[in-house]
């Protein structure tokens, strides 16, 4: 069975854990932290929810432009890799 990490999930932590306004989700995830008024803080947060939950690293410091989209494409495509033998 192959687990993804879904984009409801994605926005459904931001605004459990990292303090998003319901009312703030954006529409797509074309979005950076920045864009929706998310700190560093938050970022931080997101990183150790992905470390514990899929044993899944992202960049220390969130990259200029790094958008949700990205995150996104980030843990799926690591959890798409095989395990290594």
């Amino acid at each position: 069975m192959s687990m993804q990490w879904t984009a409801d999930e994605l926005l459904g932590f931001l605004v459990e854990q990292a303090g998003l306004p319901p009312e703030d989700l954006p529409v797509d995830l074309d979005v950076t932290f920045t864009d929706i008024g998310l700190d560093s803080l938050a970022y931080l947060q997101l990183q150790a929810e992905v470390q514990a939950r899929f044993d899944v690293e992202l960049p220390n410091e969130a990259p200029e432009g790094y958008t949700l989209a990205d995150i996104l494409g980030t843990v799926n495509n690591a959890l798409l890799e095989p395990e290594p033998a």
